[in-house]
């Protein structure tokens, strides 16, 4: 293995994970922002007021998005395990 090829591969297992994680992300941020200017609009101050719509909104997303994660991981861990012989040279 060279070492050309063990930063790309670390890159391609890198930019994976930051591809699947951004849509939970992205709707964490999203319900976060919106409560916040709720709160703000009505002056209620309660930290934990976040929490639910978050958690609801990141379950609700994970459902959506679990077949297209899923494939995107078998993808990448069939490529794997289907190059090994390739990578031990």
């Amino acid at each position: 293995m060279t070492p050309e090829f063990v930063v790309s591969f670390a890159k391609e297992g890198i930019m994976l994970t930051l591809l699947i994680s951004a849509p939970m992300l992205l709707l964490g941020l999203i319900v976060g922002l919106i409560i916040s200017i709720f709160q703000a609009v009505t002056s209620i101050q309660e930290m934990t007021l976040t929490f639910i719509p978050k958690i609801l909104a990141v379950f609700l997303g994970l459902l959506f998005f679990a077949p297209w994660m899923l494939e995107k991981i078998t993808s990448f861990t069939n490529n794997v395990i289907t190059n090994i012989p390739f990578y031990i040279r």
